[in-house]
Order: structure tokens, then sequence, then C-alpha cells
């Protein structure tokens, strides 16, 4: 596996290490866990535009009945 080094101001150190120690596990797997949400999580490049936007059927929402009649308060 990859190690990956990184330079960051001692307030930021500060903050990663509450946060790891708040989440139980090491700076290490703190970091390797948000880094992997911020990348991995991503929706691809596309997706909307090739999956999302592809919808060929008929419109899926149902006609829209009539309005009510409310009372005047």
């Amino acid at each position: 596996m990859p190690q990956l080094h990184l330079y960051v101001s001692d307030e930021v150190a500060e903050r990663i290490r509450m946060r790891a120690r708040a989440k139980r596990v090491s700076v290490s797997q703190y970091l390797a866990d948000t880094i992997e949400q911020q990348v991995v999580s991503e929706w691809p490049e596309g997706f909307f535009s090739h999956v999302v936007g592809q919808w060929q059927g008929p419109p899926k929402r149902p006609p829209q009945g009539k309005f009510e009649a409310r009372e005047v308060f």
C-alpha cells in the first residue's frame, strides 16, 4: 500500500489529532478514511448525463388532479 507524505500547519495537525482521537482511530486511519470518502465517494464523471439524463420512457409523474377549494380564514 502506498504511503503519502504531506505538510500541514501545527494548528491543522492538532485538529486532525483531536478528530482521530474522538473517533478512536489512529491519525493515519482517520486521514485514510477522510481521503477515501472525498476521492472514492464522488459521482463518476458524466454520471448524470450518461445515466440519469438518458431516461427514454414516459414521465413517471401521474397527471395532476383538480385543485381543492378551501375556506378563507
